[in-house]
């Protein structure tokens, strides 16, 4: 039984943690990406373009597993050429992996494509889940429309399983990424209400996130469209009071839309990121038996504060059982 996994996109915030869990793991591993600047180091390196076929598409032959992350980044200003960019390189690079698994002699047993749980309508009155879920309006849906339609369109063989996953918020202590921005807007005294500060955050802590993939990997039923978030989504303000407890900090100065404004455009962003409410609820996930190790944004963004940078963070998890224990609160470990 083939145990290699692909992981396109494989340079980026999620590839680098995947590609090194999947390795630990026992896993052989193919990291696919136009540049080997950021990827982790583990497994087999190929190179593509994002847009054709090339070598890299052998090794999607017989896969156990092939996950596809590409796309340019959502964290930048929303001009035209930025627009346009950022849904041509997800609906391209779908539709040619599409391809190449169409051309495959053996085809991988399931293919994840990943899509954004911005794709649920602004939400502060009740949780999105899978089978109820209302579509929202704007750009951000635009993008996650046009990323699951390009995957679910591609013709590839009846083997493949498909999944697309809708992540929230995904929370790891690395350089650049929310934690990490969020950390330092604490530290600073600015790690106050955001707007209203009533619109909910859909998120995940970086070990459930990765374990999840595993889940939705062993259970062969599961196809279609999966959240992948924590059942608990905190309001804005309590999600940045959260951050003030973690680090010591009484003091969070608020900030309205017009400050944000300001803000996102000195960072080269956009507000929607922080005003947005996004409310995916997992219940495919918990319907299906997942546990979290990290079900408040309390305990996680705590743990995450002693787990700086990928090696940081597997670092931390080598003594971490695979049995009961793993079940237990954090504070009774």
């Amino acid at each position: 039984m083939s145990t290699t996994v692909v992981i396109i996109g494989a340079n980026g915030f999620l590839g680098r943690y995947l590609c090194r869990h999947f390795a630990r793991n026992g896993r052989e591993v193919v990291a696919i990406a136009r540049s080997r600047k950021g990827w982790s180091g583990d497994g087999m390196f190929l190179v593509w373009d994002g847009k054709t076929l090339g070598p890299w598409a052998y090794a999607l032959e017989g896969a156990e597993l092939v996950i596809n992350l590409a796309g340019r980044s959502v964290n930048c200003r929303y001009n035209a050429a930025n627009r346009k960019e950022i849904i041509r390189s997800r609906v391209d690079s779908t539709a040619i992996i599409g391809k190449a698994i169409a051309e495959c002699r053996v085809p991988p047993k399931l293919w994840l494509n990943s899509s954004t749980a911005t794709w649920y309508r602004h939400a502060e009155d009740k949780p999105q889940d899978e089978w109820n879920g209302e579509a929202g309006k704007g750009f951000s849906v635009d993008v996650a429309t046009a990323w699951e339609n390009a995957f679910f369109e591609a013709k590839i063989p009846a083997e493949t399983r498909k999944v697309a996953l809708r992540t929230g918020m995904v929370l790891a202590n690395e350089l650049g990424t929310v934690y990490d921005v969020l950390t330092g807007l604490t530290n600073r005294a600015l790690a106050g209400t955001m707007g209203s500060g009533n619109q909910r955050v859909s998120w995940i802590h970086m070990e459930d996130f990765l374990r999840a993939v595993e889940f939705v990997m062993r259970d062969p039923f599961m196809d279609g469209m999966v959240n992948i978030t924590a059942p608990e989504a905190p309001t804005n303000r309590d999600f940045m009071r959260c951050f003030r407890e973690m680090v010591g900090m009484p003091i969070g100065i608020p900030a309205n839309k017009w400050m944000l404004k300001i803000g996102a455009a000195f960072m080269g962003t956009e507000t929607e990121l922080v005003l947005k409410s996004r409310w995916a609820y997992p219940l495919r996930l918990k319907e299906a038996g997942f546990r979290w190790r990290y079900g408040k944004a309390a305990d996680a963004i705590g743990d995450l504060e002693r787990r700086e940078g990928l090696a940081g963070f597997f670092r931390e998890t080598e003594w971490r059982s695979t049995g009961a224990r793993a079940w237990l609160p954090a504070a009774t470990r």
